[in-house]
């Protein structure tokens, strides 16, 4: 059964590292929401995420978790089962 899941912050360390974990099990339709802020080294974060971006189970979405606009977007446009929030802000 595929699981539907949205990380915020996917992009940082734990979020990366969490990202790499599901997509070796398998199963997961995983979508990421970060906005590479300067909190730490926005290069750092493209890295964490270079290897993600060719996988058809992972898809990026560049964005400010403040933006009650944009995730009311994202939210009406996925059905996800799970949120796992890892933003900073």
């Amino acid at each position: 059964m595929l699981r539907r899941i949205l990380i915020t912050g996917g992009a940082g360390f734990i979020g990366s590292h969490l990202v790499d974990r599901l997509l070796s099990e398998g199963n997961w339709d995983i979508t990421v929401v970060d906005d590479f802020n300067d909190f730490y080294d926005p290069s750092i974060k493209r890295a964490n995420v270079s290897a993600h971006l060719s996988n058809p189970s992972y898809k990026l979405i560049e964005c400010d978790i403040r933006d009650s606009g944009k995730l009311t977007e994202i939210f009406a446009k996925n059905k996800f089962d799970v949120v796992v929030h890892l933003a900073a802000r």
